[in-house]
């Protein structure tokens, strides 16, 4: 399911996505010169033969018209009925569905038949455009360092873009939300959160955001403060694990992980095993390769056995 998140209201809407426009449409034996042949002497075009009732072509058909879309009008696709154009398809030799050809100046220069994965169809298609790059990709990883630079409100912009392109990309999604807590906007986050649907909850980016969330929401004040109480209080295990919290939802993994491992030092029972119980959710939320998450279960380790 797609969702469109509106930057004024923050709202979800869980409106199907548009059919794409000009750059996707259903075509026929008729139809076939001017949306193939005609239209590739100006834009590569890409040819889906399927059938409703080819079961690998419900897994391609959606994975491919995600694809195009987010390569930005650089290329465009036709889709033909094999049960309704059988002539067409015999005379472009389709022996088995789904099979997809790529079309450039008026002549087919590649095809592929089967699901394939993502990462191979992407490789098809800038093939077939000349190398030309996924704007949605390249949005995200815009994105990411516009956010990890802590220029929020451009990473928020080029995050609604990208969704504009693909309702329901999951790392755009996660990137919206952390974009929406770090600018102080956590409401607005969680109401977003609260309309995702279960698949979408399930992903890791956006789960590892919703945790963030969450540890933001418990936060008892910005971290400057609360270090301050800190310093001021060593013995303090509340504001200690306040102080983690609220470095975990400023993106400070390691600086977290650290003062929680130092509360578990002092007093691992404390407000039953609080603080032991907070790090193994910052490590499932970072992921098992991330290293604050290796560095962290392997001290935390040494202190449970110590």
């Amino acid at each position: 399911m797609a969702i469109i998140l509106d930057g004024e209201s923050t709202t979800v809407s869980t409106a199907a996505p548009a059919a794409g426009g000009d750059l996707i449409k259903d075509g026929t034996t008729d139809t076939f010169m001017a949306d193939v042949i005609e239209a590739s002497n100006s834009v590569p075009v890409v040819v889906d033969f399927w059938a409703p009732w080819c079961g690998p072509c419900k897994t391609l058909g959606p994975m491919l018209e995600k694809l195009v879309r987010q390569m930005g009008g650089a290329v465009r696709m036709v889709k033909i009925n094999v049960d309704e154009n059988q002539e067409l398809a015999a005379q472009l030799r389709v022996q088995s569905i789904p099979t997809v050809y790529g079309f450039r100046q008026g002549r087919p220069v590649d095809a592929f038949a089967g699901a394939l994965p993502e990462s191979q169809i992407k490789q098809f298609l800038s093939g077939l455009t000349g190398g030309a790059e996924n704007s949605v990709d390249a949005l995200l990883e815009e994105a990411a360092q516009a956010l990890e630079g802590g220029d929020t409100e451009t990473a928020l912009s080029l995050y609604q873009q990208v969704l504009q392109a693909d309702q329901g990309n999951p790392k755009a999604i996660a990137g919206y939300l952390r974009g929406l807590i770090a600018n102080g906007q956590s409401g607005d986050a969680a109401q977003i959160v609260a309309q995702l649907p279960a698949d979408l909850l399930r992903d890791p980016d956006i789960a590892a955001a919703k945790t963030k969330l969450e540890l933001s929401q418990e936060s008892a004040g910005p971290v400057a403060e609360l270090r301050a109480k800190v310093e001021a209080e060593p013995d303090n295990h509340q504001a200690r694990y306040d102080l983690a919290n609220a470095l975990y939802a400023a993106d400070q993994a390691d600086a977290a992980v650290e003062e929680l491992l130092e509360v578990f030092r002092r007093d691992r029972s404390w407000n039953d095993d609080a603080a032991r119980q907070r790090l193994l959710k910052i490590f499932e939320a970072l992921g098992p390769g991330h290293p604050a998450a290796v560095n962290g279960r392997r001290r935390l380790s040494a202190l449970v056995f110590s």
